[in-house]
Parts: C-alpha cells; structure tokens; sequence
C-alpha cells in the first residue's frame, strides 16, 4: 500500500486518483478550486467517464480517496506526488508549463523527507530537469523526479488505466524505479510491459504516440478526400488496408477530424518542441494543416448542395453530437464548434442534441443555438440533419421519423454513422465522407 498525493483533479487526475485507490492505495486528491473540492468530497462527480462513478464513490466511502485544497498535508502525508496539472498550449503552440512549475516550487518548500515526484501530464522534452530544478530551489529533503506520461483514451480511460498496454516510467534513479514498479505491478498481472527509460525519452515517447495516431486520423481523411474525387469507396479501401497487420484497423476511419484534449494539443507541441531544436518536422505540419481543413468538410458540402455561402442564411439545421468523441463531455477543439461557428456566421440557426455535453457547449453559445431534451426534437423545421459525433444512440434511429420531422430527407454525415445502400433505399439524400453520394 502506497501513500499517494495526486495534484489536480481534471481528467487525468481524477482517473489516476480513482484508479491508485481502487488497488488497495490511500490517495489524497488536491485542487484550488475549493468547489470543485467540496463536490467531490461530497460524492458529486465532475466529469464525465464512463466506469468512473462507482469506483469514485466506492474508493471515497471505504476512505481510500480523499480530496483537499490544502497541498502541505497532501505533501507531508505521501510518499509518490503525482502532478496532473493542465499543460495548456500557448499562442506559440508550445506546452504552458506554469501549473507544473508553481507546483514544484511549491512542493519543494513543503518536502519533510524523501518524495518521489511523478509527471503524469503530458509535458515537452526536458520537463523532468525543469521540475527538479524547480523542486531542488527549495527542498531541504532527498527526492527524484520521475517522468510517467498516461495513455488515457476519453470514454475508456478506466479499462486503460486498470488494464494499460504498456506503462511507460522514465528515471535516472533505481530507488525510484523500483517504487514505482512495485506501484504498477497490479495493474500488470496479464504480461504487459512496464518499460524503464531515461525521462527524455519517456516524456517523447507521449507526443510521439499521439502524433502517431494523429497521422493516421489526417492520413485516411486525406484518402478520403481523394475517393470523393476518383469515385472510390473510403469505407472499401480502409478494410482493404486495414487487414494488413502492419497498418492495423485502428484509427483509419474517416470524418470531419480529431480534436480532444490530446491530439492537436500534443502534435502542435511537438511542432514546437522540434522548432526549438532546429528540426522543420515537415509531416507534423501537414497533420496539423490536414485537420484543421478536414472539419470545414461538412461546410463545403453544404454550401456545394445549397448553391453557395450566402444560401445557407436563413435555413435552420440540426446538429447531432457535440463532444470530440462518443463516450465523452469533453468539447476541446471539437469539430461540431468549427461547424457551429462557420454556419452561425453565414446566417444559419441551430438546434442541437448531445447525450453528455450540452453544458459545456451552452456556456460558449447560450441564447445562440437551441439545444433540445431529445435528438429528435432538434429535427423540428429543420432543412437538414448534420450529424458530427458517432455517439451509439444515433447508429440506429427511428429513420421514418427523421423524414417525417425534416423539411426533406437530407443528412450531412461527418462520421460515415450510416450504410449508403440503406440510406438509398430509405429514400435520403445523404452526404458522407469519402464515399458516393446518395441523391
């Protein structure tokens, strides 16, 4: 049993947290915002996860989990101190590191013996240094820093952190290595490898992985762009690919792009991270340029069936899905608000309809789009459907009663939800991403 403090209770916090308490730890959780603190003290939860719930609330009432405003006690009362602060980008793209940093400082002046202090958000190339410089101006006690990066995916983060694929510890201390071996261990009983490395490489492996994944997203949006115009089907050429085990099935479906708190975060970052050591990461570049022109996809659409910009005024749509992803209330960089934007600015109205995110939506756009009860409500008077976000409540709708509730049966897919021969024979003029156009 580990004496855990965890600084930061936003996604990766309250995860890790939860998570380090359900294997048997005793987790103290630290926030400023004394209301946040004081919901999740109270059993409220303040995002959205599935999975998550119970094991918060089992974790709080067996008093294995606990959260605070006051960082001297987290400090004094454990032995690993992760920080799972936000890493904003700055206008440069680059990674924001003054969370971490006040937090170091503050740590350092708080240290009453030997700490082992954890990066756990995803933080640039030399991060580790920086922290323990920032902890070493201060501290009068032994401590190492350790660079331990999480590989979180939204909707599923309590499987991932349970059941990682792999964990990924950077240290230069064999004393703090072994510690948090023995601290991950549980969560590795099927095989899986813990892999020990030097913190630069640990803290690259992250952006690297993200970049990754975000090449593969731009790449087959890219592809599908190209089907639209020979006439090809993305759908067909991505199981065609797809079965090769050296591309794999994962992350090569179409849609409008990737947003989230990860992926344009991480890849501009790294752009950054690349600049600043003289390096022009050209691909990086093209990812980033690839998805940014991806979510006016659906715009373009409109525009080409409507008979230009100026012909969108006045008409009146609804938007399923609103969060980056399914399974999530996250909104950061979510391409349904590059659509929202971009429509409102050519005079067009809006109803929407998301299962999580509405709240969070609301505070950016309140008495500017009407959000409804029911994904069908948002049909009412409205010329087309725009569906943004996969969530599984719209893979099978009730389709008589969108060509009932609709001025004409028009979709706008941004995620391929729906099969184009039923979409045919239903009668719909549909409009997907990188395959035939149903009319």
């Amino acid at each position: 049993m580990f004496k855990i403090a965890v600084i930061g209770t936003g996604y990766v916090g309250l995860v890790a947290g939860t998570c380090f308490a359900e294997t048997g730890n005793h987790v103290i959780c630290v926030d400023v915002d004394e209301e946040k603190v004081k919901k999740l003290s109270s059993g409220i939860m303040t995002i959205f996860e599935p999975g998550l719930e119970v094991l918060f609330k089992r974790n709080l009432r067996e008093e294995r989990l606990r959260f605070t405003t006051d960082l001297k006690i987290a400090v004094e009362q454990s032995e690993l101190i992760f920080l799972a602060l936000p890493t904003p980008p700055s206008e440069d793209g680059s990674a924001d590191l003054k969370y971490v940093i006040s937090a170091a400082k503050e740590i350092g002046k708080l240290l009453n013996g030997y700490k082992i202090i954890v990066n756990k958000s995803t933080v640039p190339v030399g991060t580790a240094e920086k922290v323990r410089d920032a902890v070493a101006e201060y501290a009068k006690h032994e401590f190492d820093v350790v660079s331990n990066p999480e590989f979180l995916r939204e909707g599923v983060a309590v499987d991932d952190f349970l059941k990682p694929e792999r964990v990924v510890i950077g240290s230069s201390s064999p004393k703090a290595t072994e510690l948090m071996k023995q601290l991950y261990e549980p969560f590795v009983r099927q095989g899986n490898p813990i892999l020990v490395m030097d913190e630069r490489s640990a803290e690259l492996t992250k952006y690297a992985a993200n970049a990754m994944l975000a090449l593969k997203i731009s790449f087959m949006n890219e592809v599908a762009n190209l089907c639209e115009r020979v006439g090809a089907n993305v759908d067909m050429v991505r199981r065609g690919i797809g079965t090769d085990s050296r591309i794999g099935k994962q992350f090569l479906y179409a849609g409008v792009g990737y947003g989230g708190s990860c992926f344009p975060k991480d890849v501009q970052a790294l752009i950054k991270t690349s600049e600043e050591y003289h390096y022009d990461f050209k691909i990086l570049k093209s990812v980033e340029a690839v998805n940014h022109a991806q979510k006016h996809t659906i715009i373009k659409k409109m525009e080409a069936y409507f008979g230009g910009s100026e012909k969108l005024k006045g008409k009146r749509f609804a938007l399923w899905g609103l969060s980056f992803k399914p399974n999530t209330d996250d909104i950061r960089e979510a391409p349904s608000l590059v659509v929202i934007e971009e429509l409102l600015k050519r005079g067009a109205s809006l109803a929407a309809f998301d299962p999580e995110a509405i709240e969070n939506v609301r505070k950016l756009y309140n008495g500017k789009i009407i959000f409804t009860a029911s994904q069908y409500d948002a049909l009412v008077d409205a010329d087309a459907l725009i569906i943004v976000t996969e969530w599984n409540e719209f893979r099978n709708p009730d389709f008589n009663k969108i060509k009932r509730t609709l001025k004409e049966p028009l979709i706008f897919d941004g995620r391929n939800v729906y099969d184009i021969e039923k979409m045919k024979q239903l009668g719909f003029k549909y409009f997907s991403i990188g395959r035939p156009v149903v009319s």
